[in-house]
This record gives C-alpha cells, structure tokens and sequence, in this order.
C-alpha cells in the first residue's frame, strides 16, 4: 500500500515534470543550449546553477519516507549533464547534492548518501553526453540510463545510510517507483530534446534546399556584373524566396538596390551611410545586429530591427555588400547566417567570372573557351540535382558540395595567369572528384599518389581535363565500378604525370587528338604542352581495358 501511495505522488510530480520539460523545450534560449556545441564558460556555468536550481526544486516537492525522502531530483541532474557535458552536469549536481546533505529539512537518514548520488548522477550524465548525441533513440538510452543511475543511488544508500534496517527498509519501499518513474522521466525529457534536434535538422535542410533554390534563380544575373539592374533582380529574387523583410546589395560606395521595408529612405543610388556595412567592407567578414541601434540607420521611423551584413570580394578586394533585414530584435537566426554566408561566396564567384569576361586578353578567351567546356551546363544543373537530393538527407553533406562547387566554377573562370602551384590544381580536381563520386557513389574510386613538391608550378587546368576525360570517356560507360589513379613523381629533371583509369579504353584506330568527335579538353592540353614545353601528350589505352595519359614537365618551370 505504501509503494502504491508512494508510486502516485511520484506520478503527479513527473506529470509536472514533463510539462515543464514540454514547455521549455519550446524555448528559444533552450533550444539554442541544446544544440549549440561553443558554449561559453560563463554560459555552462548559469545553465548548471540552473538545473541545480530545478533539482532543489525537486527534492522540495518529494514525498518524506521513514527517514529519506523519495523524489525526482535525479532528473533534471542527468538530463543537466546530458545536454550540457560534464561541467554542467557536475555543477548542477554538486549544487542539488549540498543541498541535499546539509539544507534539506525532512530527515537526515539518507541525506549523505543520496548527496553523493546526486553528483555522481550529474557526473554520469555528462560523461555519456557523447555517447547519447550519437544514439539513434536517446530516449531509450535515457531510460537505461535513468534505471542505472537510480539502481546507484540505491546501493550507496545501503553503504552509507545507519541504520543498516532504517536504510533497507526504506530501499524496499522507494526502489522499483523511484527507479522506473524517474527513469521514465528522464527518457520523456530526452524524447522532447530529441525533437528539438529534429527540428534543427530539418531547418537545415530547408535552407539548403532554398539556397540552391536561390543559387539557381540568381546564376545568371551577376554574370552581367554588379550594377543597380542585376542588383535589383537578384534582390527581389531572395526576398521572394527567403522571406526576409527587406534585402539590399550595395558596392563600395552606394547602394544599388533595396527592396521591401525601409525602401523608402534606403534609396538606390544613396550612399552606404551605416557602420555595419563600412565594417564589412573594411574587414570582409560577416557582420550582424541584432538592434536598430547596432543596424545605426539615422532615418528615425525605420522599422529595421536585425540585419547580416556580408561582404562581396573579388581578389581579395570588397567589391560591396549583401545584406537582409527583418523587422523584429535578435530575429537572425544561425541558420541564416549559414544561408547568407554561402550566397555571398557564391555571388562573388559570380561577380568574379564577369570580371574575368571582361578584362581577358584574346590568347586567353581561347584558352578559356576550351576551359570552361569542363563545367558545362549539364554537369553544373547535374551537381545541383545531387545536392538538391542531398538536402533532406544530409543537409551537411550538401553543403560540403556546394562549397566543392563554387571551388570548381571559381577555377574555371578565375585570371588566366601563366602557371599555378600545383596545390592549386589538386584542390580543384578533388573537389571536381567529390561532386562526382556525390553523384556516383559506388561507381567511381580514386587514388592518388603525389611524390613531388605541392608549389610545383604548372599551367593552370592542364590535369582536370584529363581527369574529366578520364571519368565521361573511361569509367562512366563502364559496366561496374571504376577507378581511376593520378600518379605525379619525380624522375630525372622532369616531372611525370599520369592519369590512368581501367574504363572501357579506346578502338586501336581512334586518336582523341585528331578525332573530330572528340571533345576540345584534352587537345586544348596537348597543345598547351606543346606550346609551353615542347612536350607531348601520350595516350596509351587498350579496347575494354583502359587508358594512360602522361605527359612530362621540366623540374624548373620556363620563363
């Protein structure tokens, strides 16, 4: 009858419990504690005095049994260190613990030892922290958890409570509703948690999926370079898209387009007059406010509360800004800055390639055309339908693409100089080899072996469209999976490059050099070698076996 009486005041108070956890796991300031992983030092110290706080509550509301008292304590103190590691966790639980050895009035039997369970609680919830971030159900870990923790608690109130029959007596009565309610508990508080990553993920996903939304739609329109008519299009084409209150593109001097709220004095052709924005330029990181104070507009009846202020670089050199608003304070969210941060990445390759179009000589628009026939229009619109597909499945995963895209089509359009380090080169072609094998998984395998000096200079894009070939041409028609082996070493004065794949080969009477059908990548690098170097491009390949493309550079690059 007693563990009856017992299991139902236990019962109200987990239902307060699990309200509360309910309640705050719809806040703000909760959520961002729970996914956050750079909290600071003065943060986990407020977050554990707090759960410290709630498991004195706990204790407060527990039910007096001969001599101890049987309460929910253990959860907020577990939960504390699940959430937050170990600091949190053996703070909360030192706090609730104290409390509980020297404050607590309502009977000191058990008072030591469930003082001590209590930090150890605290300190085992933070050491599975990890563990628990990575289970597929962490609410049934919590569960277990929840039983071990309290089966603890128990023995060290038979090793330390005296009387030894005041201490089992009271073990016999609090043992299977203390254990399996709080246990229960503590798997609801991890239930909602759970949620909560959910949540965040999906959020993820959704700005991902709108990036490339935004990516596509704007693709063109930086192409034409940064003036007020691309400005505006692109600026009403995001505030369409992300919905924020208002969005506006300035260059290093005036603003070229705003639209939305506060287009009424934030006029086009106006000059930059905030800080935020000067700052950005200045520094070429990305600024934020989160007050009209901070944003610093002097018009007294704008509305604009929030804003991010990114950079537009080229070279090295602030070209001007993109920024968006909303109306509400501290309304900017990480996950928008995320978003911005990506799209101001990948409009400065977009301003950077019309730079490019505009200022390249003759030799060079020659060598270009046949460049930039390795990002083709199909294996641009290609990778974005990978990534797209990405988004709901790993959104962390397309990100990653989307930065080996803009590395991809920053090389293919960046300043035609003579020769580049070799780092370079390899730096494009993997990302070109990431974006690949996202597309292919399981079809292509690579390998390479790089016994030379990464600062080795070369012409700039003489390997990937080797690699290109190697994979359109060799592997992809393949039956099966394929792989393919960059080998670059040092022998003699020279250094040797090959690229083999085992793909399907050529006819022993085709030559790519000569054939009319083939595409213009691997020419255009049969003719640079020979141009430069007076080298030649050699071409082994067997029918159904495969093809070796190697070719030779001197150790000390020409002038």
């Amino acid at each position: 009858m007693m563990i009856f009486t017992l299991s139902i005041g236990l019962l109200e108070r987990l239902g307060l419990i699990i309200l509360f956890a309910f309640l705050i796991s719809k806040m703000s300031f909760f959520k961002r504690h729970v996914v956050t992983q750079n909290t600071s030092i003065l943060q986990k110290l407020l977050f554990g005095a707090f759960w410290g706080a709630l498991g004195i509550l706990m204790t407060l509301m527990g039910e007096p049994v001969s001599g101890g008292v049987a309460n929910s304590r253990t959860i907020p103190i577990l939960v504390s260190g699940i959430i937050g590691g170990p600091l949190v966790g053996t703070l909360a639980g030192v706090i609730a613990g104290l409390h509980r050895m020297f404050f607590y009035v309502g009977g000191d039997l058990t008072a030591f030892s469930c003082g001590i369970s209590t930090i150890v609680a605290g300190v085992i919830g933070g050491l599975y922290k990890k563990r628990i971030d990575y289970a597929k159900r962490r609410f049934a870990y919590g569960f277990y958890l929840g039983i071990f923790v309290e089966f603890i608690q128990m023995m060290l109130i038979l090793l330390l409570a005296r009387p030894f029959d005041q201490a089992y007596a009271l073990v016999e009565v609090i043992f299977l509703p203390m254990t399996f309610l709080n246990a229960f508990g503590v798997s609801m508080f991890l239930l909602f948690i759970e949620q909560i990553y959910a949540e965040n993920e999906n959020e993820k996903a959704k700005m991902a999926h709108l990036s490339l939304q935004i990516a596509n739609a704007t693709l063109s329109h930086f192409r034409k370079g940064l003036n007020e008519q691309s400005a505006g299009r692109v600026a009403q084409i995001i505030m369409d898209l992300a919905g924020y209150d208002a969005v506006s593109i300035t260059d290093d001097e005036v603003i070229l387009a705003h639209v939305g709220n506060g287009a009424d004095h934030h006029q086009v052709g106006g000059p930059i007059w905030t800080e935020k924005t000067r700052t950005a330029l200045d520094t070429q990181l990305i600024h934020f406010g989160i007050t009209k104070e901070e944003i610093g507009c002097p018009h007294a009846d704008c509305h604009l509360s929030s804003v991010i202020v990114a950079p537009l670089v080229i070279n090295d050199v602030s070209v001007g800004t993109f920024k968006v608003y909303r109306t509400k304070s501290n309304a900017m969210q990480k996950t928008d800055i995320e978003l911005i941060s990506g799209l101001a990445t990948l409009f400065s390759t977009q301003l950077e390639a019309s730079l490019i179009e505009k200022q390249k000589s003759l030799r060079a628009k020659a060598e270009m055309t046949a460049l930039r026939a390795q990002i083709r229009p199909h294996f641009l619109f290609n990778t974005l339908n990978a990534i797209m597909s990405l988004t709901r499945t790993d959104p962390e995963k397309a990100r990653q693409l989307l930065n080996e895209l803009s590395i991809v089509l920053r090389n293919g359009f960046k300043d035609n100089a003579a020769f580049t380090p070799l780092k370079d080169e390899i730096r494009v072609i993997e990302a070109y080899l990431n974006i690949e094998k996202a597309r292919f998984p399981e079809k292509i395998k690579t390998i390479m072996e790089i016994n030379t000096s990464m600062d080795f200079m070369i012409p700039p894009l003489i390997l990937q469209p080797l690699i290109e070939n190697a994979i359109k041409h060799g592997l992809q028609p393949k039956m099966g999976p394929g792989t393919l082996t960059l080998s670059i070493y040092e022998s003699g004065n020279d250094v040797v490059f090959e690229i083999t794949d085992d793909g399907v080969g050529m006819p022993a009477d085709f030559n790519p050099l000569t054939a009319t059908s083939s595409g213009i990548g691997v020419k255009n690098v049969a003719e640079r070698l020979n141009t430069i170097y007076r080298r030649t491009l050699v071409i082994d390949t067997i029918q159904n076996k495969g093809t070796k493309l190697s070719f030779k550079l001197p150790l000390h690059t020409p002038a």
